[in-house]
């Protein structure tokens, strides 16, 4: 059985499961405390050398890292992840901009404003906010158009992007003013009859 070393309150990690939940792919799940060190220690640095969740384990001893590799993985041979060579390059494209410009800045900031650290991170958070308007600003634009973000159909792209981005109003962006970025939040809600649960950060992520 595949196994998925997680911590849930990520988003990261939340990309992950609910693929795994659209595949109908059974997997053990194995919570892994990141905020008391235990994605440092050896045996998990072993699996992913940078020491960050998530990481499937497909096989024993076998592990991927980097939750848009893993959704790649986890996608080939689904309608999720197309064969057609131009249609999977804008599936990359939209994963791409996912890592560049969403989650290190409304992933960031969401993080931020929830643990009580964007006061001792202010000096770097006027520059994420300000990268994160900018990302939501080309997602309304592309989605005033298309109706998901890649070849006109769901796929990865949309589950990542989606991860951090539905929540963006947590880390105070304002989606009012981007109603096509609105309406295709609640096309990938509908995807699905029931999301993956939202967790809480655990309050040491918050020390």
């Amino acid at each position: 059985m595949l196994k998925l070393y997680d911590y849930l309150p990520s988003q990261n990690g939340f990309k992950i499961r609910l693929l795994l939940q659209h595949l109908g792919q059974p997997y053990q799940h194995v919570p892994v405390a990141i905020f008391q060190g235990e994605s440092r220690t050896p045996e998990f640095l072993e699996k992913n050398p940078v020491g960050a969740i998530p990481v499937l384990e497909p096989q024993p001893g076998v592990y991927i890292a980097e939750s848009n590799a893993i959704l790649c993985y986890l996608a080939e041979g689904t309608a999720y992840l197309p064969s057609e060579r131009l249609a999977r390059a804008r599936v990359m494209q939209w994963l791409f901009f996912e890592q560049y410009y969403v989650e290190p800045t409304i992933g960031t900031l969401r993080f931020w404003v929830l643990t009580g650290k964007v006061k001792a991170n202010e000096v770097l958070a006027a520059a994420k906010r300000s990268a994160g308007e900018r990302a939501l600003d080309a997602l309304e634009r592309h989605l005033s158009r298309h109706p998901f973000l890649a070849n006109d159909s769901y796929s990865i792209a949309d589950i990542a992007v989606f991860a951090y981005g539905h929540l963006a109003a947590e880390g105070h962006f304002d989606l009012a003013a981007r109603p096509a970025f609105v309406r295709w939040i609640e096309r990938v809600k509908g995807q699905s009859e029931k999301l993956p649960p939202i967790y809480p950060y655990t309050p040491d992520a918050m020390a």
